[in-house]
């Protein structure tokens, strides 16, 4: 069992190499810092906090961008290519086939959160880039879950990109939603509030609050608490073992 999810596992990998996701993530790396450094001889003040500052947010929607995209589109292909079929065929159980996936997906998301971080180390402290490389790792290993669930339940690329697109939105801005939610300028008291208000909070028991991963005040003001990074592992477990469960569920009811 753990040779054939391991297998799987390998061959994620080489087929990222041989797209050359790589060159594309070294590419983005560049023309980011790039913009960083331009921003940084620009700025009046506070010029080396906007360059890491630019350089941590843009990197960070970009390498999401990546991650989520790439998962959707190796699968959709094999589904496409009928790949799938033929592993199957080899006596293959789905499950294994859907854990191997996983974790050459969660592999590439590391590697592409290491690069990612890499710079920081020179425009921050280690220690500050190291969280902040940790947390992207994570925020995008629940981004891959989510994508490998979407592509396996909808099976149409654009349908897939779209609900992932929306949920990674919803999921940054769900803190400032509740806020607004429970603070209204006008009818506090109505049922149409109250409906809105109890919605909110449903959505905020089941979605993580991903602005709490990967800030750029980590970089730029104090570096976040080691138990504050734990906190976040346990909660991006959870999230992927439970959209993991969700896929396996949806994948074994299938007919291919």
């Amino acid at each position: 069992m753990t040779q054939q999810i391991a297998t799987i596992a390998r061959y994620t990998l080489l087929e990222a190499m041989r797209t050359r996701l790589p060159h594309l993530m070294a590419v983005v790396v560049v023309l980011l810092g790039a913009t960083s450094v331009f921003v940084q001889q620009i700025a009046l003040t506070e010029s080396a906090r906007m360059q890491t500052g630019i350089y941590a947010s843009g990197m960070r929607l970009a390498s999401v961008f990546i991650a989520g995209l790439y998962v959707l589109v190796s699968i959709t292909r094999e589904f496409n290519d009928k790949g799938l079929d033929i592993a199957l065929a080899l006596d293959l159980p789905r499950t294994h086939y859907i854990l191997g996936k996983l974790a050459g997906f969660l592999a590439i998301g590391a590697g592409l959160a290491a690069a990612a971080s890499l710079p920081l180390a020179f425009l921050a402290t280690p220690q500050a880039a190291l969280q902040w490389g940790v947390s992207l790792a994570l925020e995008l290993g629940i981004v891959i879950a989510l994508a490998l669930f979407c592509t396996v339940t909808f099976r149409q690329l654009i349908a897939a990109a779209s609900f992932v697109m929306a949920f990674y939105l919803l999921a940054r801005t769900l803190t400032a939603i509740r806020l607004m939610s429970a603070q209204p300028l006008t009818d506090a008291g109505s049922p149409a509030y109250r409906v809105i208000q109890l919605v909110v909070e449903g959505l905020a028991l089941v979605i993580p609050a991903l602005d709490g991963w990967t800030q750029t005040a980590w970089l730029v003001n104090q570096r976040a608490a080691w138990l504050d990074v734990g906190a976040l592992l346990g909660q991006s477990v959870l999230y992927i073992t439970l959209l993991t469960a969700a896929t396996m569920f949806d994948f074994h009811r299938r007919n291919l």
